[in-house]
């Protein structure tokens, strides 16, 4: 199982801060949530992907047991 991290609007959307989830690729997963929280799916557009601490982009990307996904909302200073 991969572990899901979500961060603000993501965590608000899925009503948790985490969960596992089975999944082979990063957009075999992403499809998973959006099937989950239908809502999800708006947020993917500005989404920041992180696996295991890299961000990505690639939905083909192989996901592992012991990875860790995190989805942020994009960071902003001022």
């Amino acid at each position: 199982m991969v572990r899901v991290k979500f961060f603000a609007n993501f965590r608000e959307t899925a009503g948790t801060n985490e969960l596992e989830i089975e999944a082979k690729t990063l957009g075999e997963l992403l499809e998973s949530l959006k099937l989950r929280y239908p809502e999800m799916e708006k947020l993917y557009s500005y989404a920041i992907i992180m696996v295991n601490g890299r961000q990505v982009k690639d939905a083909d990307l192989r996901l592992g047991r012991e990875d860790v996904v995190a989805l942020l909302p994009p960071v902003s200073g001022g």
